[in-house]
């Protein structure tokens, strides 16, 4: 609960920015009343599925401050042995590298640690700068998935885009910085 303040700064701060993007809640059925969660109930949350083995909650911290949240979520095993991966940062950082970092920092635990072999990444279509962080980390665009999520208050399309663990056999982070322009670890 320590990072309440921060986070509520960042949220509010980026409240305009981040609104065509973050997730909302549908409307209720008859004789239920839905309301988004408390800072304390969403961590309670957060908690509870990470304890469960279903979700990985991250900070994204950047030069020692909060300037994100990255969530791996829908951990499945078995035969699927996949996860999502959802984001949001302070628009204060973005363009500098931070969300590829981080994006691909959890990739390569879900697939190094966790032994995971798949992970998506599921944007609108209109995120461009969402879309530009999964295209420079290589990830496969895979079709669109129409009213996938409520966003922004409706039924949103989504475009699907995948890693496996076969297509970075190096790690996506090495993948990331040898792909950086400069980079002298080809």
């Amino acid at each position: 609960m320590r990072d309440q303040h921060a986070w509520r700064e960042v949220n509010l701060r980026n409240r305009d920015w981040l609104r065509p993007w973050e997730a909302t809640l549908p409307p209720a059925p008859p004789g239920h009343f839905v309301q988004r969660p408390s800072y304390r109930q969403m961590v309670r949350h957060l908690r509870a599925e990470a304890s469960a083995g279903r979700m990985l909650p991250f900070v994204v911290d950047y030069r020692g401050r909060l300037a994100g949240q990255l969530t791996v979520a829908g951990i499945t095993w078995g035969s699927m042995c996949s996860a999502h991966v959802g984001y949001w940062v302070d628009r204060a950082v973005a363009g500098r590298g931070v969300t590829p970092t981080a994006v691909a920092l959890a990739v390569d635990h879900c697939f190094f640690t966790l032994g995971l072999h798949r992970v998506e990444v599921c944007i609108r279509p209109e995120n461009m700068p969402s879309r530009r962080v999964v295209e420079k980390l290589g990830f496969r665009e895979e079709g669109l998935r129409p009213r996938y999520l409520h966003i922004d208050g409706g039924w949103r399309d989504h475009l699907v885009y995948a890693l496996t663990v076969e297509d970075v056999p190096g790690g996506l982070v090495q993948r990331w910085r040898n792909a950086r322009p400069g980079s002298t670890l080809k």
